[in-house]
């Protein structure tokens, strides 16, 4: 203790430039000061509206003995804000006023996350920290990289991953559960939007994928999304713009992946960092607009690394942690008292924000380490001159025996102690429809992105007509048969290979599906079946026009049986190739991986499939069994060749010298080893059909336990005093 009340005498003595807690204290100077409320009514929790209802507008704020409901705002901040004194986006002519959303009191106790080898000294992620959040408040979670924001505001939402324990109490409207679905709205830190849709069209699917009911109730929550989030003005613009012309900014992309949450019309809403990636002003406008959400009566729950002093303003509290220690909740205005109170004062020039990071991030030791014998114009290069370590002991000493953190205390116990009504579910669209949803999407998707899906067309088309005009001109000979199997493979082959160009389009699915299953928007059955829909019409097109290119250049005899069976066959091997892809795209999430292990894996393939050397002469152990059996490749050519052979060859014999003659399946299978049943290219065709299917229900395991494992039901556990 003496070497903190030293090192804290220290810092005072360093820090001459800052005020005292007593001069610090109201100065209509600073935007971030509050005072109580002026008009005030007791709180009644009030049950989930219906769709068609009035909601009621819920201000809440503490103060006096009992919580109360502010009628009219009362913080200096939210006075400037009214004034027009910041930026206020304007609302367009005719707009839909945002309608009112009944909040839900949040409060977590005694909360530790463990993390199984998460951090080198300690799998205590968050360690007891207690805090609550009211409706009509944005109660933020500040803290350096690394402190546990994420962990704890994942924990809140009953969002932690399946390995991951909690031990702790969360109250929701004072009743110990977990909040169901429909009744919270969850922003991860980075969401994949779809750039080929409109804002409008993009919300509208994602009303389509998450509300139950008719088309006309979710358009209209969508125009209420648009307004509550200010994207009037990008309403009918491409997120990711078009051919050359540039999409959305970030900040605009950042409200856009807020305002899907709300057309589900949330009582709480979780944000991982609303501010990450945002330049001062995007980010002032994403504040003020979250500001104006919560003055609708919402819950605001999020993470935030650090802020202008504006922007600290419209905060109603804050949760400061570092490490996984709570150093402080409560106001904002009584943080700054806090610090001051513990030796910190915060400098008049200095974000706080800023400040509060500075004495708590531990990266800063390193660079006073680094630089301890530099000065600049006002003495020592930081006025915090002393260990981080020894000023979050400082804090969080502080607080623990200070009356905030009583005061929090006693709130929490007043929240808890009778129980409001329980969130109910708004319920959810069926799996029926959201298949149809997805379906339709997609289909939407591919006919706009021309990079992946046209471009892929154009190049099927010139790959065809380059093998159909090598492979052309050939005659019905004894040579031609030799000539014509090699064009069959160079086709079947070189065509699934091309296949490979859309990968990045497969993995954009794939992050667009985890993004939406995150939020139970989707699932693996409902992704798979719409994704195998809306792939079908453009697999079919790419399938009949390089097909009939090259059935007539290569100058195959009309049939058309064998044309439609060719098509058939061609179409079915694209299809077991794209369920391929999906695994293998689903596996490693990474394009320049997955295109890797593509070309890798068909080149094994086209080895073994029996043309370079037939599959009887093939080595037993790994050539033969099993990749003989698993290349695809292997049925699509024999099915090929089996509906050549009775298209061209099964009547027909060639002479071999001048006395003996070999029939069509002799010289067909001196070139490759086929059967001579007349059944078997149905059979090769059945092969390719239940690849096709196997490969999609692989490509299920892996979405359902691999890329959505992240997402698990929160397991409470109550002892905290024995955490594993």
């Amino acid at each position: 203790m003496e070497e903190i009340q030293s090192q804290s005498d220290n810092y005072r003595s360093s820090s001459s430039s800052a005020s005292s807690p007593a001069s610090r204290v109201p100065s209509s100077n600073f935007f971030y000061l509050r005072k109580p409320g002026s008009v005030r009514q007791p709180i009644s929790f009030e049950d989930s509206p219906e769709w068609e209802d009035t909601d009621i507008d819920v201000r809440v704020e503490e103060g006096g003995d009992s919580i109360n409901v502010a009628i009219t705002p009362t913080s200096p901040s939210l006075s400037k804000l009214n004034s027009g004194s910041l930026p206020s986006p304007p609302l367009p002519e005719r707009a839909v006023v945002a309608r009112k959303i009944a909040g839900a009191s949040v409060v977590w106790k005694d909360l530790t996350v463990t993390i199984k080898g998460k951090r080198k000294y300690s799998d205590k992620v968050v360690k007891s920290s207690s805090g609550y959040a009211l409706p009509g408040t944005m109660t933020v979670i500040m803290g350096p990289a690394k402190s546990g924001k994420s962990t704890l505001l994942r924990a809140i939402a009953g969002r932690l991953h399946h390995s991951d324990r909690m031990y702790g109490e969360i109250f929701v409207n004072g009743a110990k559960s977990r909040m169901r679905y429909g009744t919270y709205g969850f922003v991860e830190r980075e969401t994949t939007l779809i750039g080929s849709l409109t804002v409008r069209e993009y919300l509208y699917y994602s009303a389509l994928l998450q509300l139950p009911g008719f088309f006309c109730q979710k358009k209209s929550v969508v125009e209420d999304a648009i307004h509550a989030m200010s994207l009037s003005d990008y309403a009918n613009k491409l997120i990711g713009g078009h051919c050359y012309f540039k999409g959305l900014p970030s900040g605009e992309r950042r409200r856009i992946s807020i305002a899907r949450e709300l057309v589900m019309r949330p009582h709480v809403l979780f944000i991982d960092e609303p501010l990450y990636h945002l330049d001062s002003v995007s980010t002032l406008l994403m504040m003020v607009t979250l500001k104006k959400l919560a003055s609708t009566g919402c819950t605001l729950i999020f993470t935030i690394y650090q802020s202008s002093t504006e922007v600290f303003g419209l905060f109603d509290r804050i949760c400061l942690l570092s490490n996984g220690n709570t150093l402080f909740f409560g106001e904002t205005l009584a943080c700054l008292q806090h610090f001051s109170n513990a030796g910190f004062p915060c400098p008049i020039m200095q974000s706080p924000s800023d400040h509060f990071l500075r004495a708590i991030n531990t990266d800063f030791d390193r660079i006073i380490a680094m630089c301890k014998n530099w000065q600049d114009d006002h003495g020592d290069f930081s006025s915090v001159n002393m260990d981080t370590a020894v000023a979050i002991h400082t804090l969080e000493a502080t607080y623990k025996s200070s009356t905030d953190a009583a005061a929090v205390e006693t709130m929490i116990l007043r929240l808890t102690e009778r129980e409001g009504p329980l969130l109910k579910s708004k319920g959810k669209a069926g799996n029926a429809t959201r298949v149809a949803v997805l379906t339709w999407r997609s289909l939407l998707v591919m006919s706009r992105e021309w990079k992946y899906y046209w471009l892929r067309l154009i190049l099927y088309m010139l790959l065809t007509l380059c093998i159909g005009t090598v492979f052309s001109g050939l005659r019905h000979s004894l040579s031609s048969v030799v000539t014509r199997v090699a064009a069959i493979f160079v086709f079947v082959s070189f065509t699934s290979l091309l296949s490979i160009a859309g990968v990045p389009a497969l993995l954009k699915e794939i992050k667009i599906y985890a993004c939406e299953e995150s939020n139970m928007h989707s699932g693996a059955l409902v992704f798979l079946l719409g994704q195998l829909l809306s792939s079908i019409p453009f697999l079919f097109l790419i399938s009949i026009s390089s097909s009939l290119v090259f059935y007539f250049l290569v100058g195959l005899q009309d049939g058309f049986s064998f044309l439609m069976y060719f098509v058939l066959n061609f179409f079915v091997c694209l299809l077991v190739n794209e369920g391929l892809m999906l695994l293998i795209t689903s596996l490693w999430q990474h394009v320049f991986w997955s295109v890797l292990t593509m070309v890798f894996i068909h080149v094994i393939m086209m080895l073994s499939a029996g043309y370079f050397r037939i599959r009887s002469a093939l080595p037993g152990p790994v050539w033969t069994y099993p990749v003989s059996y698993i290349a695809f490749h292997t049925y699509s050519i024999q099915a090929s060749l089996l509906g050549l052979l009775e298209n061209e060859y099964l009547r027909t014999s060639f002479a071999v010298g001048q006395v003996r003659t070999i029939s069509g399946l002799q010289a067909l299978r001196s070139a490759y080893d086929i059967s001579p049943d007349s059944n078997s290219k149905w059979e090769n065709l059945l092969v390719l059909f239940l690849m096709a299917m196997g490969y999609r229900i692989l490509v299920f395991l892996v979405l359902h336990f691999c890329v959505g494992k992240h997402v698990s039901v929160l397991k409470f556990c109550r002892d905290t005093n024995n955490p594993r």
